[in-house]
C-alpha cells in the first residue's frame, strides 16, 4: 500500500474523484447548501435593493442573481462533497458505497475508474491538471471528466491486483 503524503482526519477515498463520482455521492445536507445559497443570492439583492432603491425593474438582476447563487451553491457542494473523498470531513457513508461500488466492478472485471483510450501520459497530464481543482474554484472551475488509474488508493482493498487497474 503506498504510504499516503498527509494525514487526513478520516480515511482517503479517492484524491482525485470523477466529477460524476463526486455529484453521484453528494448527501442532502449538500444540497440544502446548494439550495440555501441559491435562495440566499437573490434575497440578498431584494433586501439591498429594499434599503436603497434603485428604480428599475428588479426581475431580470433577479433571475442573474438566482443563476449565480446557484452556480456558487453546486461548487460549495462540490466542494463539499470532494471533501470527503480526500478524508478532509466525515466520510463513513462514502467509504461504504465506494467499496461496494468499485469491488463489484473489480468481481465484472471492469477498470474500477471506468475505460479509456487516453494514453498514460495524458492522462497523468489530466490527474495533474484535476488534483485538488476544487481549492481553486475562486480562479476558475475546473473538474476531472477523465478517466485514469492515478487515485492514490490501493486497489487491493477492491479485489484487484494493481496491473489490472490500468485503464
Amino acid at each position: 500500500m503506498p504510504i499516503p503524503l498527509t494525514q487526513t482526519p478520516f480515511p482517503l477515498i479517492d484524491a482525485d474523484p470523477h466529477a460524476t463520482r463526486v455529484v453521484r455521492y453528494m448527501r442532502p445536507s449538500d444540497y440544502a447548501v446548494m439550495a440555501g445559497a441559491t435562495g440566499a443570492a437573490p434575497a440578498a439583492l431584494y433586501f439591498y435593493e429594499m434599503a436603497d432603491p434603485t428604480r428599475y425593474k428588479l426581475r431580470p438582476v433577479l433571475k442573474l442573481a438566482t443563476f449565480i447563487g446557484f452556480a456558487g451553491g453546486f461548487l460549495l457542494a462540490y466542494q463539499r462533497s470532494s471533501f470527503r473523498f480526500w478524508g478532509w470531513s466525515e466520510n463513513e457513508r462514502e467509504q461504504a458505497k465506494d467499496l461496494a461500488e468499485l469491488s463489484q466492478r473489480a468481481k465484472e472485471g471492469k477498470p474500477l475508474y471506468g475505460e479509456t483510450d487516453i494514453p498514460d501520459y495524458v492522462q497523468g497530464v489530466a490527474h495533474r491538471n484535476s488534483a485538488f481543482s476544487q481549492l481553486k474554484f475562486g480562479a476558475i472551475p475546473w473538474f476531472n471528466f477523465v478517466n485514469h488509474s492515478q487515485h492514490g488508493t490501493d486497489p487491493a482493498k477492491y479485489g484487484v491486483g494493481a496491473s489490472q487497474d490500468k485503464a
